[in-house]
């Protein structure tokens, strides 16, 4: 993309500029990206707070551009408070998981985003901004939450002493806040994460000791 500047790299895609009011999000190996462009246009159409998706190609999103920073990044500078920060990921799990899934059949079923962690939550002016939906599916709502708790006791026992404190107290502050997820969905967050080709084996060996952080309930 050498007429359009990188504006971000993830994972597994990378983010450039298109102009002013769109960028194009590329998932570097391939894939097709209809699926997640279709649960966020699902999404949107309940009021949940999502990028415009202008067009999905194969690998290739189309995206609103987004001005603003990440949640993390306001956390890193002290705009926003680690209190702040987890009422507004328990906020942003209860409202999606009022949304009744799109496919399944199951009633109990709900919308999952299964990444929802302050680097994929964008602070803009018209408010936080879910991004990053590739890993998104249905299922039970304790799920997401027990996913995002492991993800930041991930970072929590992490080599990172800057973000792993961050990541400490953040993670308590959520689970304060959060209903615990039942045991059995930790369980599940884990082997989803233990599979995930985007983790380093550095990180798979991690989760023991992230997910002895997380508190659950029976079941």
């Amino acid at each position: 993309m050498a007429d359009h500047a990188l504006l971000a790299s993830g994972r597994d895609a990378d983010v450039y500029a298109l102009d002013e009011s769109r960028v194009l999000r590329r998932y570097r190996q391939g894939g097709d990206s209809a699926p997640e462009a279709a649960l966020m246009a699902y999404v949107a159409a309940a009021g949940y707070p999502v990028p415009v998706v202008y067009d999905a190609q194969g690998p290739d999103l189309v995206l609103e551009r987004l001005h603003g920073e990440t949640l993390l990044a306001s956390m890193l500078t002290g705009r926003t408070g680690i209190g702040a920060a987890a009422d507004l990921l328990v906020g942003l799990h209860d409202r999606l998981h009022t949304l009744p899934a799109r496919v399944s059949a199951d009633p109990a079923d709900r919308v999952l985003h299964l990444d929802l962690h302050p680097q994929n939550v964008m602070v803009t002016s018209r408010g936080p901004v879910v991004i990053d939906w590739r890993n998104a599916t249905e299922g039970p709502a304790d799920l997401d939450v027990a996913m995002t708790a492991l993800i930041l006791a991930e970072v929590a026992v992490s080599h990172d002493s800057q973000l792993a404190d961050l990541a400490r107290d953040g993670l308590d502050a959520f689970q304060r806040r959060a209903e615990p997820p039942r045991a059995s969905q930790l369980r599940r967050a884990v082997g989803l994460r233990r599979v995930d080709p985007a983790l380093s084996a550095v990180e798979k060996s991690a989760l023991g000791r992230a997910a002895a952080l997380v508190h659950t309930r029976v079941g």
